[in-house]
């Protein structure tokens, strides 16, 4: 049994939806991280409101320091999403071919999304875990690495479709 393709067009479609949403977000993101860390701060507070800081980027000509970290996230964004889809599509056409039908019933649904879910979580945890693992063997990021930056997900990534080609059988 190979590669399900209308599983990696799904899954495909879902991990670009993922990077469009945390590309266009991530500047909130950064917006929020850098009042909560100002507010922890002892001292004077700077910011009064989230907005303040993203007016403060723009107004000091720094917008593009709201996008520091932008690839890393999407990277992992992507792997991430691409995991979930893959599992769910592919779980439900099994589903469907043991059941002889097209439709879900909800309750089947929920399990086949929570299925899925729990897969990209297990897979996802067991990658950081071994990046810490690293990280602390080599003393460097996996994502300083340069040409290897974000190896790690590829890893996940091919670990996965074999588990999921794995259980088919």
């Amino acid at each position: 049994m190979g590669i399900d393709l209308e599983s990696v067009t799904e899954a495909t479609s879902g991990a670009v939806g993922s990077l469009l949403s945390t590309t266009i977000l991530y500047p909130l993101d950064t917006c929020k991280s850098k009042f909560q860390a100002e507010i922890r701060a002892r001292g004077q507070q700077k910011y009064r409101y989230l907005s303040d800081v993203m007016w403060e980027a723009i107004s000091k000509a720094q917008v593009f320091s709201l996008y520091q970290g932008l690839g890393t996230k999407n990277f992992q964004s992507f792997i991430s999403q691409f995991i979930y889809f893959y599992s769910y599509s592919y779980f439900k056409r099994v589903h469907s071919e043991r059941t002889g039908s097209k439709s879900i019933r909800t309750k089947a649904n929920l399990l086949i999304a929570a299925a899925a879910g729990a897969c990209t979580s297990i897979l996802i945890q067991q990658a950081e875990a071994l990046k810490r693992h690293t990280d602390l063997q080599v003393g460097m990021y996996w994502g300083d690495m340069g040409l290897f930056a974000g190896a790690e997900g590829i890893f996940v990534l091919a670990a996965a479709l074999r588990l999921l080609d794995y259980i088919g059988k």
